[in-house]
């Protein structure tokens, strides 16, 4: 007669090999859809650079290209509007399905952001590269959801695979894609179910595009570190308080520029067209297109001793505001590493330190307050630069990060902590958008 107490054991003994057989059956189903974005993201990020070198090259030895900036603009609103249903929102538009929103991502945002972000760059347009990365991302992972009929849970997961992969291979950071996808969603709040999936998909998608179709990637180096002492530190906080209200300033002037542009002319087509002809007149009063399209010369002289003039982060955020508020097509990272590296090499002498140095620190942390991914840009900030700097790096990401308030260039991103206490009632939940609008509410 067997005893209960043996009875117990043995059950619980065959719960226990069930339930490792389920989290292995979990662990290689990801493993391998992981890999299959990370391959679709690597190789159409691939694509995506091999073209952005191709048409930033060609525009550098055709300058007139700048003047058809406003046709190249209306073109991709028109197609846009005629063909892109709703892949106009873009990122947010991702961000809210893997909330668990109903709306489907159609495959045509990865060719339409494609083509569009490559017009926005042969024409002289100020944006950058990641939130194409990141739709063609998206874009290829609900495509595949639909081919194997996954569930709305599988399909979440899905989508953050396409969000890291596409990020770490367009950037050659696989370990911040993956942290990336894992952040950007909600602030404050990690998924750490989704580690397994997001971190596969940026490997395997970094691998691709670096080792497969052979992209290379910038790198820059911080130089001499110095030593800790409570002066130093003091100059830290005080640069990365400046970090993230710069972040804070960008991400309100892009979301300004794109109510005002849509307010004076809510013809898509005509809005960027206007948007483009305020560009060239921008290079007029600057005199200089130094701050047109992703901002690589102007990374590349942040990082020697005087290379950039002391407003020259703030000549960048204007032209990246004023494009992208516009409606032209690319990402803000890119031209943020721009803005917040030169910003930290105009400090380096205010503050007398090593100016690449700062704008190291600069690069990683005004990303960060505009993306509130604290965690994504501290280890993005490693991969890039090294780890002998690794605290300074940390600290300016999370004060940069608690400075630019609840911001940001994701306006779908949903407050899942708020950065201060006493913000939120128990069981409120709101995007950055939706607590900008209570706050107007409140004012009024």
């Amino acid at each position: 007669m067997i005893k209960a107490s043996d009875m117990k054991r043995k059950l619980a003994k065959w719960a226990g090999k069930e339930s490792y057989s389920g989290l292995m059956a979990s662990f290689l189903k990801w493993v391998v859809l992981g890999a299959l974005i990370g391959i679709l993201t690597g190789s159409a990020s691939a694509l995506f650079l091999k073209g952005l070198d191709a048409v930033t090259a060609y525009r550098m030895d055709q300058p007139w290209l700048l003047y058809l900036l406003p046709l190249g603009g209306a073109l991709v609103s028109f197609l846009y509007m005629k063909y892109g249903k709703n892949s106009g929102r873009g990122n947010n538009l991702i961000l809210e399905q893997v909330r668990g929103g109903q709306e489907t991502i159609p495959l045509r945002m990865a060719p339409l952001v494609l083509f569009g972000t490559l017009v926005t760059h042969l024409l002289g347009g100020s944006a950058g590269r990641e939130g194409t990365a990141v739709q063609m991302g998206g874009s290829l992972a609900e495509g595949v959801g639909r081919l194997i009929r996954i569930d709305a849970e599988d399909r979440k997961l899905l989508l953050m695979c396409g969000i890291s992969g596409g990020f770490g291979s367009v950037f050659g950071t696989p370990l911040a894609g993956t942290i990336f996808g894992l952040e950007v969603i909600a602030i404050g709040m990690i998924s750490h179910r989704s580690l397994v999936p997001c971190f596969t998909a940026s490997f395997v998608g970094n691998l691709t595009a670096t080792y497969v179709w052979k992209v290379g990637h910038l790198h820059y180096g911080m130089g001499q570190v110095p030593g800790l002492s409570g002066l130093v530190l003091l100059k830290v906080c005080f640069a990365a308080i400046l970090f993230g209200l710069t972040a804070r300033l960008f991400s309100e002037l892009c979301h300004a520029f794109k109510k005002a542009f849509t307010r004076l002319l809510p013809n898509p087509v005509l809005k960027t067209a206007a948007g483009g002809v305020a560009v060239i007149v921008l290079v007029f009063v600057a005199g200089t297109r130094d701050y047109l399209g992703l901002g690589i010369p102007l990374i590349q002289d942040s990082f020697e001793e005087g290379g950039v003039s002391p407003f020259a982060f703030l000549w960048k955020l204007l032209f990246t505001s004023v494009t992208l508020g516009a409606g032209f097509q690319g990402g803000e990272v890119t031209p943020l590493f721009a803005i917040g590296a030169a910003l930290g090499s105009s400090l380096a002498t205010l503050l007398h330190m090593y100016g690449p140095f700062l704008a190291a620190l600069g690069f990683i942390a005004v990303f960060c307050g505009a993306a509130n991914t604290p965690l994504a840009c501290f280890i993005m900030g490693i991969e890039l630069f090294g780890s002998e700097g690794a605290v300074y790096l940390m600290i300016v990401c999370i004060i940069s990060y608690i400075f630019s308030g609840h911001t940001g260039i994701y306006s779908s991103q949903q407050i899942g902590i708020p950065k201060g206490s006493m913000l939120l009632m128990p069981g409120e939940s709101y995007t950055l958008e939706e607590w900008k609008q209570r706050k107007r509410s409140k004012q009024d």
